[in-house]
């Protein structure tokens, strides 16, 4: 369902931080556009977007010969603005995610990481992590409260499922994803975020995904692939089917910067179940208490993923795709809509009840992206309807002004 901002009126500001918004053309089809590109180097991250502390950047790859991610130094003591848009500080007033085991299909996840400590079950080699992605999006979703520290994860109350599914430097497989998602399932993970986006399809892949429908476990993936290191692009990409977040069930995630928009050349999905935040977000390291900051849509997955264990945990008796459902239906409404944390969990279910019922999940309401051929019918369509608008609107002026002149000079119409 394409839903158009204008739907219902802004929620009130909870801090300083700017609305976050998908710019959309009033003539053309809405187009993703241009934010800034996130250096390699250390970056400089707030709640306002004004510069804070520099923090070093978590890489989704490491070269074959490089050494593994160490100890960050520098601490985000500020609320980070990715927790004012999605109202983390009220919804943790509702739900923490207790009782909800979220997995990370991923890097590994880091049993070392102080504010995930006891609360990490390691699939396998999955309490590894050389690269520190895993553990840094696992933080998203369920980083402890640490003292003097603002950022904290979604569902500080969940409990995190890791599954290594890359080699020790980080480059992923289909097949290992596969075996990633079926082991978390197999572990009792009712939610899985899955970082990886494959632009092939899998057999393993799609019969992942159904183990994990069978087994009433939501999995929220990437939409697109995060952006290489140093990654520059001149054109706009065309948008393309990714997997497993392209396949039906799957609630596939789109990453946003603090001013709700994205690069130009970012990669584009076919179509889209949620926009969340991604580029330029805090979150911790593999070993050490100090933090990073990382971009690109596997963290989108992560803070929604978070969102999706709220849910879980508020609403026990909800199906899958029924959270799936609330989690869209509840989202702020863009032309991707944007994840709406604390609306999840806090507005009334359909009916007065805990949706009972709903059958709609992911991709039923799935966005389908704008392409290049109908952008150009658009531009097309609107040049001709704009022109035939002002044909008109001179008529109309023309007539206004030689009807009542033509009669005071005694000219009437003809009689027949």
């Amino acid at each position: 369902m394409n839903r158009r901002p204008g739907q219902r009126a802004p929620r009130p500001s909870t801090g300083p931080g700017p609305a976050v918004r998908l710019k959309v053309s009033l003539l053309l089809p809405p187009v993703l556009t241009a934010a800034a590109v996130l250096a390699a180097g250390p970056a400089a991250v707030a709640a306002d977007g004004a510069p804070t502390v520099k923090l070093p950047v978590m890489n989704a790859v490491l070269a074959d010969d490089a050494e593994c991610t160490g100890r960050s130094t520098a601490k985000a003591t500020a609320l980070p603005w990715e927790h004012q848009s999605l109202e983390l500080p009220r919804a943790a007033r509702i739900s923490q995610g207790a009782g909800v085991k979220v997995g990370v299909v991923d890097t590994g996840v880091s049993a070392q990481a102080p504010t995930l400590a006891g609360r990490v079950e390691a699939i396998g080699d999955g309490g590894e992590d050389c690269v520190g992605h895993g553990t840094f999006v696992a933080s998203l979703i369920a980083a402890a409260p640490a003292e003097g520290i603002a950022f904290q994860g979604v569902a500080p109350r969940a409990t995190i499922v890791a599954a290594r599914a890359t080699t020790p430097h980080g480059t992923p497989s289909p097949s290992a994803v596969a075996a990633g998602i079926r082991a978390a399932v197999d572990a009792g993970a009712r939610v899985i975020e899955v970082s990886a986006a494959f632009d092939t399809k899998s057999s393993a892949l799609r019969d992942a995904v159904s183990h994990a429908a069978k087994h009433d476990a939501l999995i929220v993936a990437a939409a697109v692939p995060d952006p290489p290191k140093n990654a520059l692009g001149n054109d706009t990409p065309v948008p393309r089917d990714y997997w497993p977040a392209a396949y039906p069930g799957v609630l596939s995630v789109l990453d946003l910067d603090v001013q709700g928009v994205r690069k130009d050349e970012a990669l584009l999905p076919v179509q889209a179940d949620l926009a969340a935040p991604g580029d330029g977000v805090v979150g911790v390291g593999p070993r050490g208490g100090g933090h990073f900051v990382g971009s690109g849509a596997s963290m989108a997955a992560g803070y929604t993923a978070g969102a999706a264990a709220l849910v879980r945990s508020a609403f026990p008796g909800m199906s899958a795709q029924q959270v799936a459902r609330r989690l869209i239906s509840t989202a702020y409404p863009d032309y991707v809509p944007r994840l709406d944390a604390y609306a999840a969990v806090a507005s009334v279910a359909d009916g007065g009840t805990k949706e009972a019922g709903a059958t709609t999940g992911a991709h039923d309401q799935a966005v389908r992206m704008p392409d290049h051929s109908q952008r150009e019918r658009a531009t097309r369509t609107a040049v001709l309807v704009a022109a035939a608008g002002l044909a008109l609107v001179l008529l109309v002026g023309w007539a206004a002004v030689a009807v009542p002149r033509a009669r005071a000079r005694g000219w009437r119409p003809p009689r027949h």
